[in-house]
């Protein structure tokens, strides 16, 4: 993707967007496969949240945890962390993901991984965001398959965090505290409001009645992608890290 004479990668683009959601302190805790939002923790404590707290799950240097998913999810369940970071096979207008199967749950044409821990996580987890590194009308649909993680329980259950924004190739998403539904807040440079309708299986209406463009990574947060960032990254992803990053700059 070129913007302005400056090209960037898409996984630098949705990386560069999450770390700016990131502020100065918060805890950012990212699971398993998922460099993503590994890459976005890295770049936000290098930058502007430097006493933010990154927890990765698969990294000896960013995993604090000595009695592993155990501390965890314990951990979780206090409250602790200001973000975390799920995805699915489905996603809908809702919300919701599926984890767990496609088309009907007894006679599934594709069975999925299923959730761990994610219904939990999406309860208690401050701000969670979604991310997928595809939009499609098969991944965002009207209405889930199954519903593995609900963004929307009984009013009786307690649910002190839930769903932040919704990360794709595409463009920036949000939920619409009154209606419940997705709603399109920004479109990445390069595409239009038109081209994400037709890759999305569900109405999209403009969050607060306008559509963004979604800002560009700065050269300074390409330096700090494709340098230090990049290095880290590679110790816990050397595949991704291999062909997520542009050329360093100089």
């Amino acid at each position: 993707m070129t913007d302005a004479g400056r090209t960037y990668t898409t996984e630098e683009l949705m990386a560069t967007i999450i770390s700016r959601e990131i502020k100065n302190g918060e805890v950012v805790a990212v699971g398993t496969f998922s460099p993503i939002p590994a890459t976005a923790g890295i770049l936000a404590k290098a930058s502007h949240a430097p006493q933010s707290d990154v927890y990765i799950l698969g990294s000896k240097d960013w995993w604090p945890f000595s009695e592993g998913s155990f501390e965890f999810f314990h951990a979780a369940q206090r409250g602790r962390f200001d973000y975390f970071f799920l995805s699915g096979a489905q996603i809908d207008r809702l919300g919701n993901i599926n984890l767990h199967a496609i088309g009907d749950y007894k006679k599934p044409s594709v069975r999925l991984p299923g959730g761990a821990g994610s219904s939990m996580l999406y309860y208690m987890v401050k701000k969670v965001i979604l991310f997928k590194t595809d939009h499609t009308v098969r991944t965002f649909v009207e209405k889930v398959d199954f519903i593995t993680s609900s963004a929307s329980p009984p009013p009786s259950v307690y649910r002190p965090g839930g769903l932040h924004i919704v990360i794709t190739p595409l463009a920036v998403m949000v939920r619409n505290s009154e209606t419940g539904f997705l709603e399109l807040l920004s479109v990445h440079p390069g595409y239009t409001p038109e081209e994400v309708q037709a890759n999305t299986g569900f109405e999209l209406s403009f969050h607060r009645g306008q559509c963004f463009e979604t800002k560009a990574p700065t050269e300074d947060e390409l330096k700090l992608l494709r340098g230090a960032v990049r290095q880290e990254v590679a110790n816990i992803y050397p595949s991704f890290a291999d062909k997520a990053f542009g050329p360093k700059l100089s």
